[in-house]
């Protein structure tokens, strides 16, 4: 009997591990803001925060985020997700950060790269081919996301060493050779993206709104994010998704968050708190907005509120002002004491002093100073 339990045991734990290995959902988030050699992005660290952030609560099992990478440990963070995807039902890479097209390939361009020669771009940058590839492995969906089609600052002075090289304007358009493959960029083949004057950018803002809504389709969720930004910016920037899928549904979130509080063995207080966490590191009135669309209630989404108070209350101080809570305590205004209370002019040293003034007068003095001395002790 014993036996017989400890087999059928077995075979369940088996089965578990096997469909948990089967659903995980994995991904890859960089952010490169901070330029050593062209001007800094001033979104794409916050961007990659914030995209952390969504992930993880939409119930990703891995959500590797890494920001400001040279080519080295851009290359090295890309290889080590490899080992992530070879088991994983659903990956995602997303990246922000600049990125330029090279006749007709794509790269994405790590904080130190220089680029004096075309020639170099395959030395200093990783091209969107090896992103594909650490991608293969993931059976549903393959997933990258590139808010890169900013302008390109090397254009300019990188020098042409062959004539039949090409530099294009934004990104050139791809065509994924792997089934179940999609790649968002942020506006279409040969345009550019705005950075953005907030703290994301609209391509990205519009990902945090859409991107993980519960049950729906991704491709929906892209139709929704490109309807956002062509709203924010005007019809002057519209994102575009190259690739397919099949006919059934794919949505990035699992389960909502009620959901999930049912499961067994998970809490919802531990998954809020995790959240708030990860809310606090990023920081910005969007982040809290967000935990709050995932928490409505309990002392967490308190504590985010009071956070998104504290942040428009900042935002409406002039400059330099204190908020109230922050400001110095008043200090005790220190007591002056007038002439009447002084000792010094109590009637005994009046009577002292027009003693003295009346010697030095019969001594034909003039005592401008004695005088002077009264007047700043008494006042008179």
């Amino acid at each position: 009997m014993r036996t017989f339990v400890s087999v059928l045991t077995g075979m369940l734990l088996c089965c578990i591990g096997t469909q948990a290995v089967a659903e995980a959902r994995v991904a890859l988030v960089i952010g490169n803001s901070k330029y050593q050699y062209v001007p800094n992005l001033s979104n794409p660290a916050n961007d990659a925060a914030a995209i952390n952030l969504l992930l993880k609560s939409a119930g990703f099992d891995v959500v590797e985020t890494r920001e400001n990478l040279g080519v080295n440990d851009m290359r090295r963070a890309i290889r080590d997700f490899s080992d992530r995807t070879r088991d994983a039902e659903i990956a995602v890479i997303y990246y922000a950060g600049h990125g330029m097209e090279v006749s007709g390939i794509n790269y994405l361009v790590p904080i130190d790269a220089t680029l004096r020669r075309d020639i170099d771009v395959e030395d200093e940058t990783v091209s969107l081919d090896r992103l594909l590839q650490v991608m293969e492995p993931a059976k549903r969906l393959r997933l990258i996301i590139l808010d890169a089609c900013r302008d390109n600052p090397f254009a300019k002075s990188m020098t042409r060493t062959m004539a039949r090289r090409t530099i294009g304007r934004g990104l050139a358009p791809v065509e994924p050779t792997t089934s179940d493959t999609l790649i968002a960029f942020a506006a279409k083949a040969g345009l550019t993206a705005a950075d953005g004057d907030e703290t994301h950018s609209p391509f990205t803002s519009a990902l945090l709104k859409h991107l993980v809504t519960p049950g729906l389709d991704v491709r929906l969720a892209f139709g929704r994010v490109r309807d956002d930004v062509m709203k924010a910016t005007s019809n002057k920037q519209e994102p575009f998704v190259y690739g397919s899928l099949g006919g059934s549904a794919v949505t990035l979130a699992s389960l909502s968050t009620d959901e999930r509080i049912e499961l067994p063995g998970t809490n919802v207080d531990t998954i809020a708190a995790r959240d708030y966490e990860a809310a606090a590191k990023v920081g910005t009135r969007e982040s809290w907005e967000l935990f709050l669309e995932k928490h409505s209630s309990g002392f967490y989404s308190d504590l985010a509120r009071r956070q998104i108070a504290k942040i428009d209350n900042a935002s409406l101080l002039p400059k330099g002002k204190k908020p109230i809570a922050d400001a110095e305590p008043s200090k005790p205004k220190p007591t002056v004491r007038t002439a009447r209370s002084s000792p010094k002019c109590r009637p005994d040293y009046e009577a002292s002093y027009q003693q003295s003034l009346a010697v030095a007068r019969s001594a034909g003095e003039h005592p401008a100073a004695m005088i002077a001395q009264h007047k700043r002790q008494c006042g008179n």
